[in-house]
């Protein structure tokens, strides 16, 4: 088993060390869905305030995971996909990681509530909250549906977003919220399957661990045909257009095709053994059986991605 590194007595952490317990990857995600709600919703913010809008939202975000990783330093040592993280590895102390993602809270939530209003200000400290208390320390490991029903935290960025340029949050922006809280589990369960071995070792109760793989490739399969119709509704309700209409329809069938081959296949049956050389082999390098649950996970981000700048190129572009 493997445990912590012991902390020195004089802190060796990095910048770079810092810049990696804001969880960049997860920020960039979190950045691209605000921008899109703080667009499409059409408010009158001038660019400045705008821009310190979305600087708090990926600073809030940041805020999240550094408290996350500071919380679960010793869970994320034990698995070989976080392993390498700061706190895990040593590098950060998990005091500092708390002390920097409270700070980072405080200024994100305060300075946002400031140069926009309290409601996006309110929004952004239920998400921090969210993720770092009710997820982290509530759900991860007491519920296979940790991920079901911690992804609210995930998904609220647009509706910040759409908040900051307008004070309010009408259906459309949960429209945009309930995208990502249905997007998350079928994303999510595809890379559990190929890392249950890590979940289970670090006693994280996730759906292939507490349930088995196959009756996680059913659910994945079932929150996908729920997850389609979401996805693709705002081309028919006014918010996106023919490119969205396009490209949500034509993505959910290859969404589709490849949760119907999960679904179909062995994926998780056996446990990946393959150690990691680095960080994105434990994302993506996996063994012939597990392709299935890989190819939909990496599928399921661009998936996402497409659909929200399908909707802020049309916003941008009007007379597209």
């Amino acid at each position: 088993m493997t445990e912590p590194a012991a902390p020195s007595a004089i802190s060796t952490a990095q910048p770079e060390d810092f810049f990696q317990l804001l969880k960049p990857r997860v920020m960039s995600l979190v950045i691209f869905t605000a921008v899109t709600g703080l667009i499409v919703a059409g408010g009158r913010l001038d660019w400045i305030s705008s821009a310190i809008a979305v600087l708090c939202i990926a600073v809030g975000a940041g805020a999240a995971g550094a408290l996350n990783m500071a919380l679960e330093g010793e869970t994320d040592a034990l698995m070989r996909r976080t392993r390498g993280r700061p706190v895990a590895a040593g590098r950060v102390r998990k005091n500092d990681a708390m002390a920097f993602g409270v700070i980072l809270s405080i200024f994100s939530v305060m300075l946002l509530g400031m140069a926009t209003n309290w409601l996006a200000g309110g929004l952004l400290l239920l998400t921090i909250l969210y993720y770092a208390v009710f997820y982290t320390l509530l759900l991860k490991r007491r519920t296979p549906q940790n991920i079901v029903i911690g992804g609210a935290a995930g998904a609220l960025p647009p509706v910040i977003g759409w908040a900051a340029a307008t004070g309010s949050a009408p259906w459309q922006a949960w429209l945009l919220f309930l995208i990502i809280f249905l997007w998350t589990p079928p994303h999510s369960w595809a890379l559990a399957l190929y890392s249950a071995g890590d979940y289970a070792k670090a006693g994280i109760p996730m759906m292939p661990v507490a349930r088995g793989a196959k009756s996680t490739r059913l659910q994945i399969l079932i929150y996908t045909l729920i997850f389609l119709p979401a996805a693709i509704a705002p081309g028919f309700t006014g918010m996106g257009g023919l490119i969205y209409r396009i490209v949500s329809i034509v993505g959910g069938l290859g969404f589709l095709l490849l949760a119907v081959r999960l679904w179909r296949s062995r994926a998780g049956d056996q446990p990946d053994k393959a150690e990691a050389v680095g960080r994105e082999a434990a994302l993506y390098d996996v063994r012939a059986e597990a392709k299935p649950a890989r190819n939909l996970f990496a599928f399921s981000i661009l998936y996402l991605m497409a659909l929200f700048a399908a909707l802020l190129v049309e916003s941008l572009t009007p007379g597209l």
